[in-house]
């Protein structure tokens, strides 16, 4: 197997498949090391998910490129024991990360996929490759021949429409927060400062900002689409719909269904850490002592509809779609907390893209063990990790997810349960019928019969 990229959930793969008894892999990455969203490893912020939602646990606790197994060797496994820390620092879970894909042989960096074929006399793909030196220049080519591949580019940056002008323009003061803190000492010059986006990056960027603001003299501005700056859902029952149980539900109904669903469920990942919030409110309580208020304003329920250089500011066009109101917003600096967007992978896979499957609306068709659905021409296996939002739902971007999905992975190619999964994962059950499979004519729950 070759795998095309090297993000968590590719490292995840590569993990669990070291030791597979007759399975060979690489995995090619471009960049030069392991880098996870540096722009956001701000100092304190912690990742959303307990630790043990690592690269292995979740499926292979005894695994050695668990997390507990890395404190081990650095010799911290004590004061991790007496920190008492259930959710990890983003920049530990980083050097995590970068340790695991330093000592696993499979992991090779500076390797560009350039083109991905299916060779029929060969029964495989042939991946082309350039090699790259430190500074992305091309020090030669190659190519490998894999029976299945593992496609796991990631996602980029997304700006909205209004912003993209001027986040294109490198003289203009308007970042991604994935640019967050290699630009945080030009925001914190700058008089004002806008962000936009009402999720966790957006909650994250504001609150650094304003701790490293003058009190009184803060200049910040937060506006978010959303009708309130709204918590996570992060309940014990509202958290299952991120376990296998739900995924097979989810990749169980119907496609308009699926498309209809989606939306509703912002709030399970777009929404804020409920103690980042606090933390947000005790800042702005605390600079409120002496009397007066922060220089802060905080506006949920406003789009920026437009956006332009006036002099030496920016010029955003809001409006309220509540109050039915417009406005003019004068700052220095934007940064958009906009989320991200899947890498299409249309480019890479082009030579394939005939005998690709696709949805009503275009997608491509992903079956319940993640991959590309083809037709009889192409022969091999394409698993997809983190493009399949649309068929198995939002829990296809949650690290939670990525032991499970790669031992799902594994046991299909390799064709036994390499590592044995649970029949079942959630107390809710979802749905009359069992997900992935014919309705029985009765249910064991409750003697509910399904139609």
């Amino acid at each position: 197997m070759v795998g095309v990229g090297i993000g968590p959930f590719n490292l995840s793969l590569a993990a669990l498949a070291d030791g597979v008894p007759g399975l060979r892999t690489a995995f090619l990455e471009q960049r030069t090391a392991f880098h996870w969203h540096p722009g956001l490893l701000i100092e304190g912020a912690t990742l959303q998910v307990p630790f043990l939602a690592d690269l292995v646990s979740l499926v292979e606790p005894t695994s050695p490129w668990s997390f507990l197994n890395w404190i081990k060797t650095k010799e911290r496994l004590f004061p991790f024991y007496f920190a008492e820390k259930f959710h990890i620092q983003r920049a530990e879970y980083d050097a995590y990360c970068r340790w695991v894909s330093g000592q696993l042989a499979s992991c090779r960096f500076g390797h560009q996929v350039d083109t991905v074929r299916w060779d029929e006399g060969r029964g495989a793909f042939e991946v082309g490759f350039t090699r790259l030196d430190e500074d992305g220049g091309a020090e030669g080519v190659g190519r490998y021949f894999a029976r299945h591949l593992a496609l796991g580019v990631g996602t980029a940056p997304k700006v909205p429409q209004a912003l993209r002008a001027l986040a294109d323009d490198p003289a203009a003061p308007v970042w991604h927060s994935a640019e967050y803190l290699a630009r945080r000492p030009e925001l914190l010059a700058a008089e004002h400062i806008t962000v936009v986006g009402s999720g966790q990056s957006g909650a994250e960027v504001f609150l650094d900002l304003l701790r490293h603001r003058p009190q009184g003299n803060e200049g910040l501005t937060w506006l978010a689409r959303t009708e309130a700056f709204a918590p996570m859902e992060y309940s014990k029952l509202g958290l299952e719909q991120f376990t296998p149980d739900y995924t097979r539900y989810f990749h169980g109904l119907t496609e308009p269904v699926r498309d209809e669903l989606m939306p509703r469920q912002w709030q399970l990942h777009k929404g804020v850490s409920g103690d980042t919030l606090g933390e947000i409110h005790d800042e702005l309580y605390l600079r409120t002592l002496d009397g007066g208020w922060p220089d802060a304003a905080l506006t949920p329920g406003v789009s920026v509809d437009s956006a332009e250089r006036s002099g030496n500011r920016l010029r955003l066009g809001l409006s309220h779609a509540q109050q039915q109101a417009e406005a003019h917003l004068v700052t220095d600096a934007v940064v958009a907390a906009t989320g991200y967007a899947e890498r299409p992978v249309d480019g890479l896979i082009e030579p394939l893209l005939a005998h690709l499957a696709r949805d009503g609306s275009g997608r491509p068709e992903i079956d319940a063990r993640h991959r590309l659905v083809f037709d009889g021409e192409v022969g091999g296996s394409v698993f997809v990790q983190n493009a399949e939002r649309h068929t198995h739902g939002v829990g296809a971007p949650d690290l939670g997810l990525a032991a499970w999905r790669s031992a799902v992975i594994l046991n299909s190619l390799t064709g036994e349960d390499v590592y044995p999964l649970p029949q079942r994962t959630a107390f809710t059950t979802f749905g009359l019928a069992p997900s992935g499979s014919a309705a029985p004519e009765e249910s064991r729950h409750q003697g509910l019969r399904t139609k």
